[in-house]
């Protein structure tokens, strides 16, 4: 069984050796191991693990509600429907996130289209008829 040592792991998860130690502070490594010296040693279900959690928090997931989650896993069976409402939940907050940064790139794109046609006529009073409606 390959184990990681917190450096190796913080590698692995593209994260510090601090977010790691600040996640079992948080209890969000309930599972995590120690040797009798107290270092912390990471399974590669560990890791597995804690990319779920990093994934959870990429959407905006609050700390509290990542340790609910994982207190969820720890009590089984019990708790598949909490979980599942809770990815539901997560998916449409990813969806809604996703559905505005594609208005962004809309808005993006057309900017570029007109610095482009400004720069090729070398003046923004290409867009004179449009003025009015510009944010420049």
């Amino acid at each position: 069984m390959k184990t990681y040592s917190i450096g190796q792991a913080a590698k692995v998860l593209n994260l510090t050796p601090y977010a790691l130690r600040y996640y079992d502070k948080e209890g969000l490594m309930p599972f995590l191991e120690r040797s009798a010296s107290g270092t912390r040693f990471f399974k590669e279900s560990d890791i597995a693990s804690l990319k779920i959690v990093d994934c959870l928090k990429s959407t905006g997931m609050p700390i509290k509600e990542i340790k609910t989650f994982i207190d969820w896993c720890s009590e089984g069976d019990s708790t598949l429907q909490q979980r599942h409402d809770m990815f539901q939940e997560r998916k449409a907050v990813v969806e809604a996130h996703m559905a505005a940064l594609v208005e962004t790139m809309k808005v993006i794109e057309h900017k570029c289209a007109y610095y482009e046609e400004a720069l090729e006529a070398g003046t923004e009073d290409v867009h004179k008829d449009n003025w009015a409606a510009q944010p420049r």
